[in-house]
């Protein structure tokens, strides 16, 4: 038992984690939450230069590869590459996707199928490459998808793509739970709101636009405020140790309350 030292639960030193979609908002967050942990990280995206910047930030082992979970082949390789590079895989953070937003008679059927490809396929493609790795190891492991508020609830602006990806994420994480549950694998989703971000940073200046819309959705927060990358970083830790070994097929909302009311 660990209650003794309670802190040892979150310990993730040396354990070796893949993130995808590492260049984006909660790509960094998760990278700096974990190298600063203690893990050997492996950073996956396409974009190469974003990424580089992500990396700079964080302390320790980092491993870079200039690649998307866009196919059964990438992702066999971004496992490959983090076993020969570190000898293993312990974790799995999935933080790749994209959103378009449109009415829907406004967006075009390849636009859908894009998103639902970026939050949906290649999610199931990395955590299919990634359990397999997993298994073979006999040690269990942690995969982490990133699913929103918006898996929950829907929203009026155009978000029928995002949201169906992101219900569809919740429903893969509650499978894959129930599926690897006798394997000592979990697999749970944190779902965020609005958080900090250079896609939100607009929401949190101080102009008339953004304090209109700012004001309105709060309203919805129970907490009072938007998010910021800090308030991810806790969750994270807790999913990606043993903290949160009895926890599987869960999906836990970063929102401030927002999904609660």
């Amino acid at each position: 038992m660990a209650l003794d030292n309670p802190f040892s639960m979150f310990d993730v030193t040396d354990k070796v984690a893949l993130i995808t979609g590492a260049s984006g908002a909660f790509g960094a967050v998760a990278a700096q939450c974990l190298s600063g942990a203690g893990c050997k990280l492996v950073l996956a995206a396409g974009n190469a230069a974003a990424m580089a910047k992500v990396a700079a930030t964080c302390t320790g082992p980092v491993h870079q590869i200039n690649a998307r979970p866009d196919s059964e082949a990438a992702c066999a390789d971004m496992v490959a590459d983090t076993v020969q590079t570190f000898g293993q895989l312990d974790i799995l953070v999935v933080a790749s996707g994209m959103n378009k937003v449109a009415k829907i008679d406004d967006m075009a059927p390849e636009t859908f199928d894009d998103v639902m490809d970026a939050n949906v396929t290649q999610s199931w493609l990395i955590a299919r490459a990634a359990i397999r790795q997993m298994k073979a190891q006999r040690t269990g492991g942690k995969i982490v998808f990133v699913s929103s508020a918006r898996g929950l609830l829907g929203h009026p602006a155009g978000y029928t793509a995002y949201c169906a990806s992101k219900a569809a994420v919740d429903g893969m994480t509650k499978a894959l739970g129930c599926e690897l549950g006798p394997t000592g694998i979990t697999v749970n989703a944190i779902a965020p709101t609005v958080f900090r971000s250079p896609l939100t940073a607009w929401m949190f200046e101080d102009t008339p636009e953004a304090t209109a819309v700012r004001d309105g959705f709060l309203a919805r927060v129970p907490k009072g405020r938007l998010g910021e990358p800090e308030d991810l970083a806790g969750p994270l830790l807790f999913l990606a140790s043993r903290a949160s070994d009895f926890y599987t097929g869960h999906i836990l909302y970063a929102d401030g309350g927002y999904t609660a009311g």
